[in-house]
């Protein structure tokens, strides 16, 4: 065979790019994880999320807590296929021995069909799952198209063999089960559902379902077939009904025989379940499954490809994307269908080609999303963020509100804000516009202003009190409601902001009257600025500040954060709250704050718990203090937002199971590894892409090379020069061969690609980046 030179240069070049996924470590951050943290066995934004759980049985008290797999557990109790925000359910444990129908607990894994296991026969990685199961000598492997599990499990020689369907009993965050069912419908293949009351929904969706469909087939046989539920073991029976409802499968195995099993899934339908499995997986074999998992998260990774010498900051990178990428999962079917509220369902609409342009998804909520996933989406992903917005506009179709976190068309808001007006004003701002934007706009203002039989799962049940008295008044109960809120502070910070983003799409629109309107509300947060100490302080109704008042105090007046952190909440207009605090003093608390947080590691130390650092200085483990460190870019500093970003990405971040996202914090469906994606490219707004033309801004990149496949087709290029750990400062730049004097460029500049080339030191550049700062109010 004869090889033209370029050919073969292109192949050496081939052969130097060493895999994306070998850089993914699926286990990084996996002590106390939420339930839809770890899911290996995966695609990109799928429905079918199989992974190991440890504890997922024992549910959770409050319906948010970790709960699932977690690195400092010995023992599996099955294989779960549905992982969401508030979705749980349908296990498979593969057993030998003893017919035992519950999992046990982790004190006593001989109390259940659980098994131990050794982590160094543990394999994940994107799209695939392996573990020797050391109780049964069983190997369990997974992986998944975007709507059907397939399931491996190689059996020892063994008169006593099974496979475990536990489909009626609690699975992670699904909450009570209301009710189950699974059978046999010939020798091989299966069927079931089950329907489940998450807490959330419980909470601020009263009346609301979420309910889960499989259909799938067994590669063998069995020799007997049996069903459990609450009421007891039934033998020779092959259907089971009820909480607690699952089957057993009996078998015979030959030493190293495998049984495979392939379950379609579903949110709509057991027939709809069967037509998932049918399209994506009747011909496929578990390792052509696999092979193509492997090839979709090859792809949608490689969009972002990063050049150096230091693989630390490589996992962490990937692994960071690979997060993003995973969250916020598909609810619709391959036939268009998806669930409505109360068990109803819809179909999504055809494009001129007449295909599905668009997926309906579960998502966690937004709250902090344009600090990350929202900017990632942006630039390399606006099919994703094209599916936020039309899940959303179905939402406010049916609902009348846009809902925040969603589970099967339920509202699960968690956090009692909403800021979805402000993503999709973001989207529209920075183009991404393929929707009925009329019907956006008028969702979005709805969302802002209207407070008239709102319901409590779209959260800001107090927008009347913020548009009556321009801020959100305090009351001591913990409730919130049309006269103010418990979390009044934060709320008046988070309204203020997202009415700027309101307004900035109001004014893209040409809807002057609407921007003057919003905009106005957007100076909320100065209602609250308490001159002396220069802090948000809350207010009550008469316009008293709170007495009592410790700014170091959180869940009073600051719902997950405290008055040192929420002061900063200012990120639609930097120069006004610059102005407010005074320039020096700005730059010098601001600087002071990283100073001390860096001991703690930027976060709650080494505590592993979600809310470890709501007390502290500054908590990069949670969503309000995400942009605060690219302030210095607006204050004439923009080397101490290259100082800072860069410390958080080198300390904050880790490669192991317990420190990888803090320790034990929130990572929320992929937000905390998308902000390090951004930052250690070194781009950022602050503003979450809500100006009407937005901006971006530059802060210090990680790698050599950095190579993002635009989400309009064309390249950017971030090559740095002299870069190292030492050199972390922006000496000069240049964009497509020009001089870049400033620290920030306009968005849709970014977005026509090229080349942005830094050269950076290891002292800061004063008078780099300072004669422009980036605008504040357009």
């Amino acid at each position: 065979m004869i090889f033209t030179s370029a050919v073969l240069l292109l192949m050496a070049c081939g052969a130097q790019r060493r895999s994306v996924l070998t850089y993914v470590d699926p286990n990084i951050g996996t002590a106390h994880s939420r339930w839809f943290f770890y899911t290996p066995a995966a695609i990109p934004y799928g429905m079918a999320k199989l992974a190991p759980s440890t504890n997922g049985s024992y549910g959770n008290a409050q319906g948010w807590e970790a709960v699932g797999y977690d690195t400092r557990h010995n023992s599996i109790e099955g294989f779960v296929h549905f992982h969401e925000w508030q979705v749980g359910g349908v296990s498979v444990m593969p057993a030998t021995g003893e017919l035992k129908v519950k999992p046990g607990k982790l004190e006593d894994p001989d109390g259940g069909y659980r098994s131990r296991f050794d982590r160094k026969n543990e394999t994940a990685e994107p799209g695939y799952y392996k573990v020797l199961l050391d109780d049964y000598g069983v190997t369990a492997e997974l992986t998944a198209t975007k709507h059907v599990g397939f399931h491996r499990y190689t059996f020892p020689q063994h008169d006593k063999s099974r496979i475990l369907f536990d489909i009626g009993n609690v699975q992670g965050e699904s909450g009570e089960v209301r009710d189950a069912g699974i059978k046999m419908i010939d020798d091989t293949h299966f069927e079931g559902f089950v329907i489940t009351y998450p807490k959330y929904v419980q909470k601020y969706d009263e009346g609301g379902i979420v309910a889960m469909y499989i259909y799938g087939q067994v590669s063998k046989k069995p020799g007997a077939v049996g069903s459990f539920n609450a009421q007891g073991i039934r033998h020779n029976t092959t259907s089971a009904g009820g909480k607690g409802a699952g089957l057993f499968l009996e078998y015979k195995t030959g030493d190293k025989e495998a049984i495979e099993l392939k379950v379609g899934l579903s949110y709509t339908s057991v027939a709809n379940a069967r037509i998932n499995y049918q399209a994506e997986a009747a011909s496929l074999t578990f390792d052509q499954a696999r092979q193509q998992a492997r090839e979709t998260w090859e792809k949608e990774l490689g969009k972002l490809y990063v050049e150096g010498t230091n693989d630390k900051d490589k996992v962490k990178f990937y692994t960071g994307l690979y997060h993003a990428l995973l969250g916020r999962g598909s609810a619709s079917d391959v036939n268009g269908s998806f669930p409505r509220f109360g068990g109803a369902v819809g179909v999504l609409p055809k494009d001129r080609k007449g295909n599905f342009s668009y997926n309906f998804n579960n998502t966690d909520a937004i709250w902090g999303g344009f600090w990350n996933i929202t900017q990632l989406w942006t630039l390399a992903y606006p099919g994703q963020y094209n599916d936020f917005v039309h899940t959303q506009l179905e939402i406010y179709k049916d609902r009348g509100w846009f809902g925040d976190g969603i589970a099967n068309s339920n509202f699960v808001s968690g956090v009692g804000t909403n800021f979805v007006g402000l993503a999709i004003a973001a989207a529209y701002n920075a183009g991404i516009r393929d929707y009925d934007t009329a019907l956006a706009y008028k969702a979005v203002k709805a969302n802002e202003l209207e407070w008239a039989g709102r319901k409590v799962g779209s959260g800001k049940m107090d927008t009347k009190a913020f548009v009556d008295h321009g801020y959100s008044p305090y009351l001591e109960a913990d409730v919130t409601d049309s006269t103010g809120s418990h979390f009044s502070a934060s709320h008046t910070m988070e309204y203020s902001f997202s009415a700027f983003a309101a307004a900035q799409m109001a004014k893209a629109m040409g809807k002057q009257q609407d921007y003057a309107q919003l905009i106005n509300y957007a100076d909320g947060w100065k209602n609250l600025f308490e001159p002396t100490k220069k802090l948000i302080h809350p207010k009550k109704a008469d316009g008293t500040f709170i007495d009592r008042f410790d700014p170091y105090e959180a869940w009073r007046g600051f719902q997950e954060g405290n008055a040192i952190q929420y002061t900063f909440y200012v990120p639609h207009n930097p120069k006004a709250l610059i102005e407010a605090i005074g320039k020096d003093e700005f730059n010098t608390r601001l600087d002071g704050i990283f100073a001390t947080a860096q001991k703690s590691g930027f976060g709650g130390g080494k505590t592993i718990d979600a809310f470890a650092g709501i007390k502290s200085l500054y908590n990069h483990g949670n969503q309000p203090n995400l942009h605060i460190s690219w302030l210095f870019n607006f204050s004439g500093k923009p080397w101490l937002t290259q100082k800072w970003t860069r410390a958080i990405c080198d300390e904050f971040y880790g490669t192991e199971s317990i420190h990888g996202y803090g320790y034990g914090q929130d990572e929320d469906q992929g937000q905390l590894g998308s902000w390090y994606v951004m930052a250690s490219l070194g781009l950022f707004d602050v503003k979450g892409f809500t100006d009407a033309r937005p901006i971006i801004q530059l802060g210090s990149p990680l790698f050599d090379k950095a190579t993002v496949k635009l989400g309009n087709g064309k390249a950017l290029t971030i090559e740095t020069k002299d870069n190292s750990a030492q050199n972390i400062y922006v000496q000069s730049a240049e964009f497509n061969g020009k001089p870049l004097n400033n620290c920030w460029l306009y968005l849709d500049e970014l977005m026509e690609g090229g080349k942005l080339r830094l050269v950076m030191g290891n002292k800061p550049k004063i008078d780099w980046g300072v004669k422009t700062p980036p605008p504040s109010v357009q």
